[in-house]
C-alpha cells in the first residue's frame, strides 16, 4: 500500500520507502488510496465470487490470481497496453521519461521499458501482457453490508450460488511487498488522461531526484517496471467506472517468490495456471497483518433459494479458519432477483 497513515501506525523503513516510491511513480493510485482510507488504518473491500471458490479461499487461506489473458474483461487489459505502448512508441516522449530517470539511475528506465515489452508482452498485434496474474476486489460501502451490490450479483449470471467476502485491508502491510504483489485501484481513464499521468511522473522524478539517487539502481528498475505493469493491468475503459475495482497484480517470471505457489486449475473447461496469494500468518511473519482471521469482516450470501443451508456451511468453514463470532458475520442478501 502507498500513502499516508494514521499516527498510531509505526511504519517500517522498507515500507515507508515503498510508499514514497509509489507516490512518485503511481501518483493517481496513491491519491485515490489516501481519499479512500482518509487517515484510517484499514478500508473494506469485497471479493464477489462463487460459493465454491469462496469456500476454497476460506479453507485454504489463499486467494487465487488468474492470468490477465484469461479474465472475462481481457480486452480492457489490451486497452491499457495499447495506451501505454503508444506513449513509449513516441521517441520524444520516451526520451523525456528516460532522461528524467537517468538523472537518478543511469539506464534504469530503458532497462525497465525493454523488460516490459520484451518479456511480459507478446510481440504480435494482440499486445496482451503475459505472465501477469490478477485478483480483483471492489470498494465496499457501509450501505452494502446487508445486501451487497446488485450489479455485482448480476455480473455472475444465474448459473452459480454467489457470495461476497468482505475484507478489511490495512493501509500498509509488509505482506504485499514480501510477495512482490502490487495492490492498486483500477483507473478508468482516456488516452489523454494516461499520457498526462505519465508526464506527471516525469515531474515527480525530477522533483525527487535526491531521494531516488540514494536508492540502488535495481530498485529503480523494479518501480518503473511496476509502474508499467500497473498501468496496463489496472487501467480500464471509462465505462466501467461504477465497478470501483482494485487489483492485486503479480508478475510470475520476474523474480521467483517462494510465498506465491502455483497450480493448474480448470475454469469453464480451460486448464490454466493460477497463483495463490496466502492470507495466512503462519506462512510468514510478513503476512500476519493479512491473515484471513484478522482481516475478515463479513460474508454476504447472494440471492439464492437455499440461503440458510449456505449460511450454516460458511459459518462452519469460518470457524475452522479461526474467525471469531462467525455466526454473526454471515448475512443472506434478500434482494428479490432470480438466483
Amino acid at each position: 500500500m502507498a500513502g499516508e497513515t494514521s499516527d498510531k501506525a509505526v511504519i517500517p523503513d522498507s515500507v515507508r520507502v515503498a510508499m514514497q516510491l509509489a507516490s512518485i511513480f503511481m501518483p493517481r493510485a496513491t491519491e485515490h488510496g489516501q481519499r479512500l482510507y482518509a487517515g484510517e488504518e484499514s478500508a473494506r473491500f469485497a471479493h464477489y465470487t462463487s460459493a465454491e471458490a469462496a469456500l476454497n479461499i476460506i479453507g485454504s487461506k489463499r486467494i487465487w490470481m488468474r492470468n490477465a489473458t484469461c479474465m472475462s474483461d481481457y480486452r480492457e487489459v489490451h486497452h491499457g497496453f495499447s495506451i501505454v505502448r503508444k506513449f513509449f512508441s513516441d521517441a520524444s516522449k520516451r526520451q523525456e521519461f528516460t532522461q528524467a530517470v537517468d538523472q537518478c539511475a543511469l539506464g534504469a528506465a530503458s532497462e525497465a521499458i525493454d523488460l516490459f515489452f520484451d518479456r511480459f508482452c507478446t510481440a504480435g498485434p494482440s499486445g496482451m501482457p503475459l505472465n501477469t496474474y490478477i485478483a480483483s476486489i471492489t470498494e465496499h460501502d457501509n450501505g452494502e453490508d446487508m445486501h451487497g451490490r446488485l450489479s455485482m450479483w448480476r455480473a455472475f449470471g444465474s448459473s452459480a450460488v454467489r457470495v461476497a467476502i468482505i475484507l478489511r485491508i490495512p493501509w500498509y502491510t509488509g505482506g504485499a511487498q514480501a510477495a512482490n504483489v502490487i495492490f492498486s485501484p483500477v483507473a478508468y481513464l482516456s488516452e489523454a488522461n494516461v499520457h498526462a499521468d505519465i508526464n506527471s511522473v516525469i515531474t515527480n522524478v525530477q522533483a525527487n531526484r535526491q531521494f531516488l539517487s540514494s536508492l540502488d539502481r535495481p530498485r529503480i528498475v523494479e518501480i518503473v517496471l511496476g509502474m508499467l505493469v500497473a498501468g496496463v493491468a489496472c487501467l480500464k475503459h471509462q465505462g466501467f467506472h461504477e465497478e470501483r475495482e482494485w487489483r492485486a497484480v503479480y508478475i510470475a517470471n520476474r523474480v521467483p517468490e517462494p510465498l506465491m505457489k502455483s497450480s493448474i486449475e480448470s475454469f469453464g473447461g480451460v486448464p490454466q495456471t493460477v497463483y495463490k496469494f496466502p492470507l495466512d500468518g503462519t506462512v510468514s511473519e510478513a503476512l500476519s497483518g493479512l491473515d484471513l482471521s484478522r482481516i475478515f469482516d463479513r460474508l454476504i450470501i447472494g440471492p439464492s433459494p437455499y440461503p440458510w443451508v449456505i449460511y450454516e456451511a460458511f459459518v462452519a468453514a469460518l470457524v475452522q479458519a479461526g474467525v471469531t463470532d462467525a455466526k454473526d458475520r454471515v448475512w443472506p442478501s434478500d434482494i428479490p432477483i432470480r438466483a
